[in-house]
């Protein structure tokens, strides 16, 4: 399934091919993505492209540093992110895809991200 994704204000815009259309939608509880809340769905990292406005995307990471969250910088909304479970997958916010109403998939599953393997340490 190829879609197109963008901002609140349109200054980014990314498109991309999903692994599996809309069938791996989730929401993450870990400390980060509880607080965001969103709903990405997956894309392979060769699949997804920032059409316009790559000026204008910022970046976030913490923790293990692998997992980068890009933002718009005008407007603040969260657009996709590269997965640290695997660094060759993004999740792309599924409130950000043309045509898509979020609440139409709900419920919508949950991953532990509190417990990810990447944070445990082996004594």
């Amino acid at each position: 399934m190829r879609i197109r994704a963008t901002c609140h204000c349109g200054a980014v815009e990314i498109a991309a091919t999903l692994v599996d259309g809309l069938a791996t939608i989730r929401r993450c509880d870990c400390s980060f993505c509880a607080r965001r809340q969103a709903a990405p769905v997956s894309a392979l990292a060769a699949d997804i492209e920032v059409v316009r406005g790559q000026d204008s995307l910022t970046l976030y990471r913490w923790g293990t540093m692998t997992a980068e969250h890009h933002f718009c910088a005008v407007c603040g909304i969260y657009t996709h992110h590269r997965r640290r479970s695997d660094p060759d997958e993004y999740g792309v916010n599924a409130a950000c895809i043309e045509g898509v109403d979020i609440r139409a998939l709900e419920p919508i599953p949950w991953s532990d991200g509190r417990n990810h393997p990447s944070d445990s340490q082996d004594p």
